[in-house]
């Protein structure tokens, strides 16, 4: 039988399993909220029998419940056997009171009275200033002091900028969480991110490996790329594989909804390894990454000539959320970084149809007659 294969989280000198475990799409009966507790219990239990011993959930996820499932997951003598990790909804923090208010909800859901990891969830440049005045880097290290967890952590949907500023703002991070995958690359923090936290001793944790499974089923255009190579892989397994690659790369967490993905990727990370790709592996990648951009209804390669734009749009941002939402049918969450992390003086609703970026724009794009249009599907929920 095959083995699980190890990472290191090089700053604390921890080993964790190539695959983490992502409690954000359990298996549910009905709606988002109802899991179907007898068949998440058992996925958790096998991985974990598998030699998963890295764990992620938080605040939100399945509306409060997938806390609790993870509590009953982790009896019998499964706690002991993980690295524990949830995330504080800093969103919902307003006062000093309220990190340990929340704090202590979580270990009530959880029913553990130690959390291994604990991460500020979705950092983003407001709320990071915000909870540094209300003391939040105080309160973490005194919760680490008197032993109710162990590592502190962010996870991380906002732009390169911010997360290189979040990094150097505070030497206390064990982890960051990003969203990272092969068409990923130039998005949020991205591979620029990765390396630059892994640079500062950061370990790093990628979610979102399967762009919420929508690499999983290519077109055929891609397919026939993947059918290419001389070595058979699923499209997931091209994915895990292209990350575990990474020396960078510290774990991949997986959100895993039903007992085969678990089979399947526990499998994927008993193959795993750093440098184990081929030079012709990592080139058809590449061609994957091109041929997906083919579907691209804006054919923008961000080569970045229309920028600056007078009036502070960031064009290629804006064209990059519509495209990978239009591609990949990730609406519901580019719409809510769209919303909910743009700042207003970068979106597309500031254009005031100028056309100055026009005459620079090597792909010759109607940049003004696509703003509007990128603005509306953008904006609605």
């Amino acid at each position: 039988m095959s083995h699980m294969n190890y990472r290191k989280f090089n700053n604390i000198n921890m080993e964790v399993s190539a695959l983490g475990f992502g409690c954000m799409r359990l298996p549910t009966i009905g709606d988002y909220s109802k899991i179907d507790e007898p068949l998440a219990i058992e996925m958790i239990r096998y991985a974990v029998d598998q030699g998963v011993n890295y764990i992620d959930t938080a605040y939100p996820y399945h509306s409060g419940n997938s806390e609790k499932l993870l509590g009953k997951a982790l009896k019998d003598g499964y706690r002991e056997k993980v690295k524990l990790a949830t995330k504080m909804p800093i969103w919902l923090v307003q006062k000093r009171d309220d990190f340990e208010r929340l704090f202590n909800e979580q270990l009530e859901r959880l029913e553990v009275d130690y959390l291994d990891f604990y991460l500020f969830h979705n950092m983003k440049k407001e709320w990071w200033s915000s909870l540094r005045k209300l003391g939040i880097l105080r309160w973490a290290e005194k919760t680490i002091a008197k032993g109710s967890f162990g590592y502190l952590g962010f996870s991380f949907h906002d732009t390169y900028d911010v997360f290189k500023d979040t990094i150097d703002t505070y030497d206390g991070w064990t982890v960051c969480q990003i969203q990272y995958n092969y068409m990923n690359e130039d998005i949020q923090a991205g591979t620029k991110g990765l390396e630059y936290a892994a640079d500062k001793g950061l370990s790093v944790i990628v979610m979102e490996p399967l762009l919420g499974g929508n690499i999983v089923k290519p077109p055929q255009t891609v397919q026939d790329i993947f059918d290419s190579a001389s070595k058979r892989r699923t499209p997931a397994d091209w994915a895990l594989q292209w990350l575990w690659n990474k020396p960078e790369v510290s774990l991949v967490l997986s959100g895993m909804s039903e007992m085969q993905h678990v089979k399947e990727n526990v499998g994927s990370a008993c193959r795993s390894g750093i440098a184990t790709m081929s030079q012709d592996e990592l080139d058809l990648i590449a061609r994957v990454q091109e041929k997906y951009r083919d579907f691209y209804p804006i054919p923008c390669t961000k080569c970045g000539y229309c920028m600056p734009c007078p009036n502070g749009v960031d064009i290629p941002r804006n064209f990059d959320l519509y495209n990978d939402g239009i591609t990949f049918n990730h609406f519901p969450l580019n719409s809510n970084i769209y919303q909910g992390v743009f700042p207003e003086e970068i979106k597309a609703a500031e254009c005031v149809q100028c056309k100055e970026c026009e005459e620079h724009c090597p792909q010759n794009i109607k940049i003004s007659e696509w703003m509007p249009r990128v603005h509306e599907k953008l904006s609605s929920k």
